[in-house]
């Protein structure tokens, strides 16, 4: 009595498993790939799936049916719970934070190197004026008052 599993888990019963077994493994994936996980980490590995179901992993072998859907529905979302994809666009986003912030401080360092070196220069000429108008006497100094 074989039939093609429609993914609603109102299909017939063809796997070696009880219908009781297959409810269960259904109800654990559902579980898992929810992100709602009560007897396991909530990893997406088939290990976390027969201990969620509370079944052994012989039983679970059993529903070939359920593992190919297991299989496909873990590809789907690349193998990662709500939590985790939501945490691995957290992670993208402030990466990408990062690298522009990194690249907006490698920019003003430069500029700031920039500015040092144009205030070095002005020192530099300042210095010269100041010691070539003192040797021809037109250095005036002014008095400071306080």
């Amino acid at each position: 009595m074989s039939t093609v599993p429609n993914m609603s888990g109102n299909e017939k019963h063809d796997d070696a498993v009880s219908p009781s077994a297959a409810k269960r493994l259904r109800d654990a994936m559902d579980r898992l790939l929810a992100g709602r996980p009560q007897r396991t980490d909530g990893r997406l590995i088939k290990d976390n799936l027969w201990k969620e179901a509370g079944l052994s992993r012989a039983t679970m072998n059993r529903a070939v049916r359920i593992l190919a859907e297991w299989n496909c529905r873990v590809a789907e979302c690349d193998g990662f719970t709500p939590n985790e994809a939501r945490k691995n666009d957290e992670v993208a986003t402030l990466r990408k934070k990062l690298e522009d912030k990194t690249r907006e401080c490698t920019e003003l360092h430069h500029r700031l190197d920039a500015a040092a070196t144009a205030i070095a220069a002005l020192h530099h000429d300042n210095v010269l004026l100041r010691q070539e108008l003192n040797a021809s006497g037109q250095l005036i100094a002014l008095q400071v008052h306080r």
